[in-house]
């Protein structure tokens, strides 16, 4: 866990209720790694207690977290999620007397990536 000063300090999990594959950890006959106690069970299994075991240890550090939950990954949800952290970005940036709307930082650097595109020809320029 971080350790320092938590100003602003806040950890998201996104958690998928139900995965769309059934992964299994692997066996290694040498046991290289020394993860075999893993074998053969499913990853989102394991992702589950490493979510739940991070979730605790901030709790317990007094570190706010969120857990945000959807049933699948898909499409829709993938977009709810975008959309959740966009909207997320705008509001949260207001009381720190930030326009999330107005970064023109952004724009430069935009600028500067196609630079190297339009030099070579690979881009013609607007």
């Amino acid at each position: 866990m971080d350790s320092g000063r938590r100003t602003y300090h806040l950890r998201d999990v996104i958690s998928i209720e139900q995965p769309n594959h059934k992964v299994l950890f692997p066996s290694d006959d040498e046991n290289l790694d020394g993860l075999n106690f893993l074998a053969g069970k499913r990853v989102d299994e394991v992702n589950k207690m490493a979510e739940l075991g991070t979730q605790l240890a901030h709790v317990d550090g007094g570190v706010p977290n969120m857990r945000l939950s959807v049933p699948v990954l898909n499409e829709y949800y993938l977009g709810q999620i975008i959309y959740f952290f966009e909207k997320a970005c705008g509001i949260s940036g207001n009381p720190l007397g930030v326009n999330s709307f107005n970064q023109p930082g952004v724009e430069a650097y935009k600028e500067e990536h196609v630079r190297p595109a339009e030099q070579t020809g690979l881009r013609k320029r607007k």
